[in-house]
């Protein structure tokens, strides 16, 4: 099965990132994952893995909504404010146990190519390879 280089779940949860950490690894649909606690770790994380090198910049993020020192919509933000390529670079995914239409609406805004409610599952994670990858888990 083809893997995805990178991909970078953003969540304040450690309870989640481990669990969502566990399954990623056991489907084994990337090379490389990280984990970042805000968005501020996932925006320097994001710049971090640029510069270095294409193979290891996230294809992929998982983000949360709600997170102290920078929520998911100011991540968004920074992330607009990055160049194009590199944000043309990645499918970013909502994560969450939000799925207010507001908050679904104002991501829209800033560029979320998909919603998924948490818990995440074989099945979600199945279906995000699917549509944005174009394959599928054996």
């Amino acid at each position: 099965m083809e893997k995805l280089p990178c991909i970078l779940l953003v969540d304040d949860d450690p309870v989640n990132n481990f669990l969502n950490q566990h399954l990623l690894e056991k489907l084994a649909v990337a090379d490389q994952l990280l984990v970042a606690q805000n968005g501020q770790e996932a925006f320097t994380l994001l710049q971090q893995h640029y510069s270095e090198a294409e193979e290891a910049y996230p294809a992929l993020i998982l983000l949360d909504i709600n997170m102290p020192i920078m929520n998911g919509f100011e991540f968004l933000q920074a992330y607009q404010q990055l160049p194009l390529a590199q944000q043309q670079a990645l499918v970013i995914v909502m994560l969450t146990t939000s799925m207010q239409p507001q908050e679904i609406a104002r991501a829209q805004q800033l560029h979320v190519t998909d919603f998924l409610s948490k818990p995440l599952t074989r099945e979600k994670i199945d279906t995000v390879l699917q549509t944005h990858f174009h394959y599928s888990l054996p």
